[in-house]
């Protein structure tokens, strides 16, 4: 497995830690700078041009009021704003500083040569300390997207940046000004001890368990039978529908641009301007929930590729995510950007305003919200005898399985189960009853007299760019077990598990199933993954299909992409915990 140290601790200065972290945060507060009344807290650096140097070492930083070492790209945290242009042939030169780890960037979502796609031990070696890579690719396609070290767990230690990337011909919409809106998550623990953590003691974060008050207010409210059959059925499966998130805010200091809450980072706007807003989801391990109080917001593009319109309230991005927003501020001179995250534990935030220094109201949280069993995949089924450790669904081999070429992934009936997943102790549930849920906007969001994005809601602005019926299907359990916070395919490891193989030139449907009660962003690295409808026509282009617990999502693959490919949770602990797989495109035989 791959492997860099963590970002080491500096000396305490023993001041206390605040939940919303320092007012300058990041580098600006580790160098002692602290922006005043009216000024602006310290930007991104930008870096534009088909040639770039980048240089990965380790910089202060604080947040907290604990001085730590970040993992930076050019003494940034987040890395410089990369601009590029549709149509370049983009050189970007990266230098590893330092002296006791290789390192890596990995452009997430480029459509580019394997060699050249930044995953040690299947693109390339990584760079050794000292040396230099040099990536050299053409500039295929246009858009918001991000950039990440695929080198352990450098990506949480600040290893990470946005890539805007210019089209030729100008966008469907028209825009006076943008803003980059790069969230992310933190945290001042060594990250490979908080692996460790989470091994020991999965459920560490999860502090709101139910207790014997909720017991008699549910069954006041739905009856003592139903509530013990409720409890009885999660006792059995050993979880907690608390458990939203693995990591949350009694861990993590969530950032906008690298600058804490207290911080108030600010995107300046003249009165009558329509404003593009590049949201990119950098962290490692949360979903938020993003709205602008007072605003309407309309989404024109997703994971960069432009959408129709979509105008909400309030839209959920998944780890990895990008969405491009308009905005047009009028009738105040400030509104906050909230992005809280989806277990209510913390949020972060922004302003947009007509001058630096105005901080308008952040919202309260909203009410923490709770899993259901029909949140799980099982809908009202009564599995009070069910086993979900040890049954057996047959032999089949959803590694390899063709349906058929018009199975769409919302087939009706029971679900069946890899053999893989029978007896296995590394899966501790399965969903009887997944359906794809394209219109539900998730779990604490129904219902909360906003409008919420929903995959349903998003159409690409093109009709399917291959136009072929795919000729066969694949079939993925996303798989777990909560307790020992192990993670997989089909209960295989990575390391266990035989390449994914796809022909040169086919166009296939991957099925993913989720079997657990976590929320898995899952990202193809390479191609496109073309997300289908409930009946199995192209809908939405996408580099990273988010999969609710209990969803089964079938999305469309052209192998056009020759080498070996990462496939992966992008949940960074669930992806070195081992939900990964290897894909390799080969020419036909």
């Amino acid at each position: 497995m791959r492997h860099s140290p963590p970002p080491g601790p500096l000396p305490a200065p023993g001041r206390r830690r605040f939940v919303q972290g320092l007012a300058a945060g990041g580098v600006a507060a580790a160098l002692g700078l602290k922006p005043g009344a009216g000024h602006a807290a310290p930007t991104v650096p930008v870096l534009s041009g088909p040639e770039l140097d980048l240089a990965i070492g380790r910089s202060p930083v604080d947040f907290t009021g604990r001085p730590r070492l970040a993992t930076t790209v050019n003494g940034s945290l987040p890395g410089p704003v990369l601009r590029l242009r549709e149509g370049d042939h983009a050189v970007l030169r990266v230098t590893n500083r330092l002296r006791d780890a290789s390192t890596s960037i990995h452009w997430h979502g480029l459509l580019l040569p394997a060699n050249m796609d930044g995953v040690p031990g299947l693109s390339f070696d990584g760079i050794a300390p000292g040396g230099t890579w040099t990536y050299r690719f053409p500039v295929r396609q246009s858009g918001t997207y991000w950039y990440h070290s695929h080198s352990m767990f450098q990506e949480q230690a600040g290893l990470y940046g946005a890539l805007v990337i210019d089209p030729l011909q100008p966008p469907p919409y028209r825009f006076d000004r943008e803003h980059v809106v790069l969230l992310s998550d933190w945290t001042d623990m060594d990250p490979s001890a908080l692996f460790r953590r989470m091994k020991k003691a999965a459920t560490y974060d999860n502090y709101y368990q139910r207790t014997v008050g909720d017991f008699v207010r549910d069954a006041r409210a739905d009856g003592l039978a139903a509530t013990l059959r409720d409890r009885a059925m999660w006792n059995r499966m050993r979880m907690t529908p608390t458990d939203i998130s693995d990591i949350n805010g009694h861990t993590y200091t969530y950032l906008l641009n690298g600058t804490a809450p207290a911080g108030n980072w600010t995107g300046l706007f003249r009165p009558g301007e329509r404003l593009l807003l590049r949201f990119i989801n950098a962290s490692a391990m949360t979903y938020f929930d993003v709205r602008i109080p007072g605003l309407k917001m309309t989404v024109v593009a997703a994971d960069g590729q432009y959408i129709h319109p979509v105008t909400v309230d309030e839209f959920r991005i998944a780890v990895a995510e990008t969405y491009d927003v308009l905005v047009e501020p009028a009738g105040a001179d400030a509104f906050a950007i909230f992005a809280q995250d989806m277990g209510r534990t913390g949020y972060a935030r922004g302003t947009l305003a007509v001058r630096h220094g105005l901080a308008p109201p952040v919202p309260a949280l909203d009410p923490r919200p709770l899993l259901t069993m029909e949140d799980m995949g099982h809908g009202a089924m009564d599995h009070g005898a069910m086993d979900h450790g040890a049954m057996d669904h047959g032999a089949m081999d959803h590694g390899a399985m063709d349906h058929g070429a018009h199975a769409p992934a919302g087939h009706g009936g029971m679900q069946s189960h890899p053999s893989s997943e029978a007896g296995n102790p590394l899966v501790d549930m399965q969903a009887m009853s997944p359906a794809p849920r394209l219109d539900d906007p998730g779990v604490g969001l129904r219902g909360n007299g906003r409008t919420v994005l929903t995959y349903g809601a998003m159409r690409s602005l093109f009709d399917d760019p291959d136009g072929r019926v795919p000729g066969r299907e694949v079939e993925l359990h996303l798989t777990g077990h909560m307790e020992k916070f192990a993670w997989s395919f089909d209960g295989m490891k990575f390391m266990d598990a035989e390449p994914l193989r796809l022909s040169y030139g086919e166009r296939l449907r991957v099925v993913l199933v989720n079997d657990t009660m976590m929320s898995h962003p899952i990202h193809l690295h390479g191609m496109w993954s073309d997300v289908e409808d409930a009946d199995g026509a192209f809908q939405l282009r996408k580099h990273t299909v988010d999969m609710p617990p209990g969803t089964r999502r079938g999305f469309r693959v052209r192998a056009d992409a020759l080498g070996r490919w990462a496939f992966h949770c992008h949940l960074l602990y669930h992806m070195e915990a081992g939900m990964m797989r290897e894909v390799r495109v080969e020419e036909r035989a």
